[in-house]
């Protein structure tokens, strides 16, 4: 846990084929709030209960995917030296001036070992969650779909885990929370990360393909509100993955589903709170099958072999 360096994801932007359908999926369905529209048709949206300006970008494209997720740093300052450790890593660095993304300040951007784009920005405007600062209510009157609180966390494949894995915890100050082993006992095929008290806020799994993308992540409060995603998964017809169920790692609760482009979404709910001082966990991958999905202790192939 760190918080004199990287606080949390920030925001992510995920490729779609077709933007009035992802608008009406992640809004009417999942949840979202519209919050801009921007001059190059870019869709900024935001879960209720997260006061900075946004967390999803929506951009059109012909193939879905992710573009990049971006974490907020704690100042400019440790914008700076995240910069610097990055460049001594061995990643060339880009800059993008502040107002280059609306309502954000400056960004460093750089492409991790897997292939995947990352950025770190320390300053966003804040917007609230329509509840005040001064004695505020506990929730809005006007949620709807799934009700997600915040954007939670992302799932990436590629292939040099290693690589990522020494970067993310000697260079950007994540710790590693649980991890997946191989039948050798010695690859590591899946790691999870955290850069907060949460059991994890990105991870990996390693793919022969670099750059792919898994799934997107979105908190819900309670298993209540799980059970009543999936019915609003079932109402809307929305292509459905599996769950709900439990996770063994994180131990959290979740149910996969798709977006109209394609691209796969979780809600997720609970798990453990992480200190730095935890142990990291350890699955084996003869046990795979329970570390993902605890209830039916079994994956299914398209979970596994799906990405954008």
């Amino acid at each position: 846990m760190s918080f004199t360096g990287v606080l949390r994801p920030g925001h992510i932007q995920i490729r779609v084929t077709d933007l009035a359908q992802a608008m009406r999926h992640y809004v009417d369905v999942v949840g979202l709030d519209e919050v801009l529209r921007g001059p190059d048709g870019r869709l900024y949206l935001k879960a209720w209960d997260e006061f900075d300006h946004h967390s999803l970008i929506l951009r059109q494209a012909e193939k879905p995917g992710m573009d990049f997720v971006g974490f907020k740093v704690t100042s400019d300052a440790a914008l700076t030296d995240l910069g610097e450790r990055v460049r001594r890593f061995g990643l060339a660095v880009e800059e993008l001036a502040a107002g280059e993304m609306p309502a954000t300040g400056r960004r460093l951007r750089f492409a991790c070992p897997t292939g995947h784009t990352l950025e770190f920005f320390a300053e966003k405007r804040q917007i609230g969650n329509g509840l005040g600062t001064v004695n505020p209510e506990v929730k809005p009157e006007t949620l709807k779909g799934m009700k997600p609180t915040r954007f939670d966390h992302c799932l990436l494949y590629g292939d040099d885990i290693d690589g990522n894995l020494a970067l993310f915890t000697e260079v950007l100050g994540f710790q590693l929370t649980e991890r997946i082993v191989a039948g050798d006992g010695k690859t590591i095929i899946g790691t999870f990360l955290s850069c907060s008290n949460k059991p994890h806020d990105i991870a990996f799994i390693r793919s022969p393909e670099r750059g792919r993308f898994h799934h997107a992540s979105f908190y819900l409060e309670s298993w209540n509100d799980i059970s009543h995603a999936a019915d609003i998964i079932t109402r809307h017809k929305v292509p459905l993955d599996i769950g709900p169920t439990r996770h063994g790692i994180t131990r959290g609760y979740t149910i996969y589903f798709f977006d109209p482009s394609g691209n796969r979404n979780e809600v997720f709910s609970g798990g453990y709170q992480y200190y730095p001082d935890n142990p990291v966990l350890e699955w084996t991958e003869a046990e795979l099958g329970r570390a993902i999905f605890y209830y039916d202790r079994q994956l299914n192939e398209r979970f596994l072999s799906v990405t954008t």
